[in-house]
């Protein structure tokens, strides 16, 4: 079953926003993080980095959701530094162990960094079969983690 956060994620993701942006804009208001702001972070991470089917980008929206909410800001705190870390890594387990990957590449079974890859991409609606479940397992993770 979904999350409400989950389902957000996934309606951003819906409206034309990447996987990255999905992820972290549905949590940035609450932790204090301007929505515009965190879209315009996290275009970037879309697309398994800038579309090169590297590390996921619903990931690293993930990643970039703890950091906000746990990471280090003053250079005195490794307690939450190795808060961070630790959640990083058991969301990273919990998402592999869903997908066996956090690699875009490997996820979808191409490489949207290709002509080719983005064919068979779009060809197979991989945006909605696909990537949508990645969005919503991954803001699904976060709620029984954070």
């Amino acid at each position: 079953m979904e999350s409400k956060k989950a389902e957000q994620a996934v309606a951003c993701f819906k409206s034309d926003f990447s996987c990255s942006q999905a992820v972290f804009s549905t949590y940035a208001e609450q932790l204090g993080l301007d929505k515009q702001v965190a879209l315009k972070i996290s275009c970037a991470f879309g697309g398994g980095m800038a579309r090169r089917a590297e590390t996921c980008g619903a990931v690293t929206g993930a990643l970039m959701v703890i950091g906000l909410k746990h990471g280090k800001a003053r250079p005195d705190d490794n307690d939450a530094k190795d808060r961070t870390y630790a959640l990083a890594g058991e969301f990273v387990e919990r998402f592999k162990a869903r997908h066996s990957s956090i690699v875009c590449r490997e996820l979808l079974g191409c490489d949207i960094g290709t002509s080719e890859g983005k064919q068979t991409f779009d060809e197979n609606k991989y945006e909605e079969t696909r990537c949508s479940k990645f969005v919503a397992d991954a803001a699904t993770i976060l709620e029984e983690i954070l």
